[in-house]
């Protein structure tokens, strides 16, 4: 773990329920994600991607550990700084794309520094969308948008406060295979070009391909990653992974 870490988690660990009945979806996780990368996170279903990805973006309080984003330790923050934090320096993308059907393209974009009590001006609004290729989308509303360009512009809505870190949950999972792509390049291009630092959960192994690292976990705890891999490679870890018995 160094200065050039954007994430850092120490000794993490997240358990739901009590006594006989608890369940630990992550168990003593040390990672580092380094500013200016691409990692995706995969793992047999019920390994605690999505709660390590929540965890790290505070969306969801650690049993005990650390977790650092920016600099900024968030164990201990409350509740109204832990919000503050998520809108400034944190950026999120689903696989649902979570636009409000009653918006523009446009408006749906500057949501986070409206919310934020910010008023976004009209060219970064257009530079955010130009960004993802949709700068002649701006007055569409989601029903008249294509799957992709909705996710699309949902990447643009988590890219206008210039986040942090970007996190991505599934982000293609919703989309045909040449649109998923479509989007994957994006996320490439952006980290490529920009330094921007990105955290994808993936099931897709050509989905993490796109990505510098891939880190696999197991009944929450890492299992070892692989670094500029192929779809191929991964998909044979994947399956190894998914073969072994519980």
């Amino acid at each position: 773990m160094t200065g050039d870490d954007a994430i850092r988690l120490r000794s993490v660990s997240r358990r739901y329920g009590l006594g006989a009945n608890a369940v630990t979806a992550l168990d003593e996780v040390s990672l580092a994600f380094g500013r200016g990368t691409f990692t995706a996170v995969m793992g047999p279903s019920g390994s605690g991607k999505s709660t390590l990805l929540q965890c790290a973006a505070g969306l969801d309080r650690p049993t005990s550990g650390s977790v650092v984003v920016g600099g900024t330790e968030l164990t201990g923050l409350s509740e109204r700084r832990l919000t503050l934090l998520r809108r400034e320096h944190v950026g999120f993308v689903f696989q649902a794309f979570n636009l409000l059907p009653s918006l523009t393209a446009a408006q749906n974009v500057a949501l986070p520094l409206r919310l934020s009590g910010h008023r976004p001006s009209r060219s970064r609004v257009r530079e955010a969308l130009a960004q993802v290729g949709l700068a002649d989308r701006a007055r569409h509303r989601p029903t008249q948008l294509s799957g992709g360009q909705q996710q699309r512009v949902a990447l643009a809505r988590a890219l206008i406060t210039r986040p942090e870190v970007l996190f991505a949950d599934e982000p293609t999972g919703a989309l045909d295979s040449r649109t998923g792509r479509e989007v994957l390049a994006l996320l490439r291009g952006m980290v490529d070009r920009e330094g921007q630092t990105v955290v994808m959960v993936t099931h897709d192994p050509v989905a993490a391909s796109f990505a510098d690292r891939v880190v696999f976990l197991v009944d929450g705890r890492p299992d070892g990653e692989l670094a500029g891999a192929g779809a191929d490679a991964i998909a044979t870890r994947m399956t190894r992974l998914e073969a072994v018995p519980c």
